[in-house]
């Protein structure tokens, strides 16, 4: 649905009428009242008197004294200086004037922004139970905390260590059977199946015997796998340096020497 175009203004009291209503609603930086009058009018000498009136009698505060004014309610609402600085500058205060009004503000209340962010995460989470280590440290950017300071609220916090990443969650769900043989499916050996779980962070202390149950099973045989592997490429064997090439793509593949040196020993007879 459009909407319709704002009246324009006939006469500057129009273009001050239309000011002192939107600051009646709430407190508007210098651009953004500006932006509002140049919707009422064309005539920037008019926008600029009233500006100037506003100013000087105290209706409109200078960006400083917003800034000012806005840091005050932003660190009673336990936010940072990075959500601060950002705020400010997409309502048209300069950088200059958003520093010094931080640093004006800070001094006058003692401001730890390291407590701050304590204050905020203790008001937020009892504990951790319900949200991630990821969630946590997104929110917390969001209010404006360097990560620095997220780490510190996070040490002194009761229930740290009910905090855990999306990863160790996932992992404490996993089958290591059932991994194993996801990743023995798509080609790799028993040493690089044992990094990537290790990365997953999943408990790979029974691997060596889930590994031996499955061998036993006949559901995993790296010596088969390690011969399909070297026949998915086209190595010449009979060359030394085509040989050594094969040989560490097998290894990188995680496959030990055993099962490497039958697989070249296949792929000859074969031949």
């Amino acid at each position: 649905m459009n909407r319709a175009p704002l009246k324009q203004a006939k006469t500057i009291d129009n273009v001050f009428n239309s000011a002192y209503w939107h600051l009646s609603q709430q407190d508007f930086t210098i651009e953004e009242i500006r932006q509002k009058l140049l919707r009422k009018t064309d005539k920037i000498e008019w926008v600029d008197k009233v500006l100037a009136h506003l100013i000087e009698r105290g209706y409109l505060k200078t960006n400083y004294e917003f800034a000012v004014r806005f840091c005050e309610l932003a660190y009673s609402n336990e936010q940072g200086n990075g959500a601060i600085k950002g705020r400010l500058q997409q309502r048209g205060v300069e950088l200059t004037d958003i520093e010094r009004a931080i640093e004006h503000v800070m001094f006058e209340q003692n401001i730890d922004l390291n407590i701050l962010a304590s204050a905020r995460l203790s008001n937020k989470y009892d504990n951790f139970l319900s949200t991630t280590k990821e969630k946590v440290y997104s929110q917390m950017t969001t209010k404006g905390f360097t990560r620095a300071q997220i780490d510190y609220a996070l040490s002194i916090h009761p229930q740290k260590d009910t905090l855990r990443s999306k990863l160790s969650i996932k992992a404490e769900k996993a089958d290591l059977k059932i991994e194993i043989i996801k990743l023995y499916n798509k080609g790799k050996g028993k040493k690089v199946i044992l990094q990537e779980l290790t990365q997953r962070l999943i408990d790979v202390s029974d691997f060596e015997n889930v590994v031996y149950q499955l061998t036993l099973s006949q559901e995993v045989d790296f010596y088969e796998s390690c011969q399909k592997q070297l026949a998915k490429k086209r190595y010449v064997l009979s060359d030394y340096n085509e040989k050594s090439k094969a040989y560490a793509y097998l290894m990188r593949r995680g496959f030990n020497s055993d099962e490497i040196k039958e697989a070249f020993s296949a792929a000859v007879d074969s031949e």
